[in-house]
């Protein structure tokens, strides 16, 4: 049986190390990709024992021409590619609209949008020519695509864009093969969310902390959805610390 082979983007820290170094573990051969090639070489080395080691690919993902390279790259390493997870992020301290700048509106849409469309653009078109054609593309998107928080208008509608640009992938996929979905996380604890224990701003205008989650919950689910045979989809799936103030009022 071949050895299927993975990407990961945003594999130097968080959700991407934890997911890539599952990936691992589930027998993938894993590209990990990443601005910072002393972060990847770290997620490669926390995955000792993997044969054959994971290589580092470092790439920003906003700039098209090294996309396409990491696509070659990929291409000449691996011969084949059949899941990307895409989850390269970032995202600002909370903003209110008014008071947005451009720049840390381009910010935030270049990393979580255009970045996440670049990569997808060079998976998509890497499934559809290799032989056997076909593949997985598992976007990260967030509880935010559903029930924004004050202050966090670049990151909200970089993930409802996410929504659309998974959507529009499942259906011009279909046939070549490629399927596209989606995962939308609510508060895993990472750097990211290390402020939360803080508190952060609710819908009513007060600051409470929020409960956070284990980041190996999201890497289990991506293994799952990477897992499944192509003619199945977890087409969109919510993971998501049990107490977060997300499902219902108050």
């Amino acid at each position: 049986m071949m050895t299927k082979t993975a990407l990961v983007t945003g594999a130097g820290s968080g959700i991407g190390r934890a997911t890539a170094l599952a990936l691992c573990a589930a027998g993938y051969h894993v590209a990990l990709v990443g601005r910072r090639r002393e972060a990847l070489e770290q997620t490669a080395q926390d995955a000792d024992g993997n044969a054959p080691p994971p290589p580092v690919m470092p790439c920003d993902v906003t700039d098209p021409d090294a996309v396409r390279q990491l696509f070659d790259d990929v291409e000449t390493e691996f011969g084949r590619l059949d899941v990307v997870f895409n989850n390269a992020g970032t995202n600002i301290d909370a903003t209110g609209f008014g008071d947005l700048t451009p720049a840390d509106w381009i910010k935030v849409i270049n990393v979580n949008l255009n970045g996440a469309f670049f990569v997808a653009h060079g998976a998509f078109n890497l499934m559809r020519r290799q032989d056997p054609q076909g593949g997985r593309i598992i976007n990260n998107g967030s509880i935010s695509a559903h029930a924004p928080r004050p202050g966090s208008a670049p990151y909200t509608a970089s993930k409802h864009a996410i929504s659309g640009l998974t959507r529009s992938i499942s259906l011009d996929g279909r046939a070549f093969d490629i399927a596209c979905g989606q995962i939308d996380i609510g508060n895993t604890a990472s750097d990211m969310t290390e402020r939360m224990s803080g508190g952060v701003p609710q819908a009513d205008g007060s600051v409470r902390p929020e409960p956070v989650m284990d980041v190996s919950n999201v890497a289990r689910t991506v293994v799952l959805m990477a897992d499944l045979p192509l003619d199945a989809n977890i087409q969109t799936v919510t993971v998501m610390a049990t107490k977060m103030p997300f499902v219902g009022r108050g």
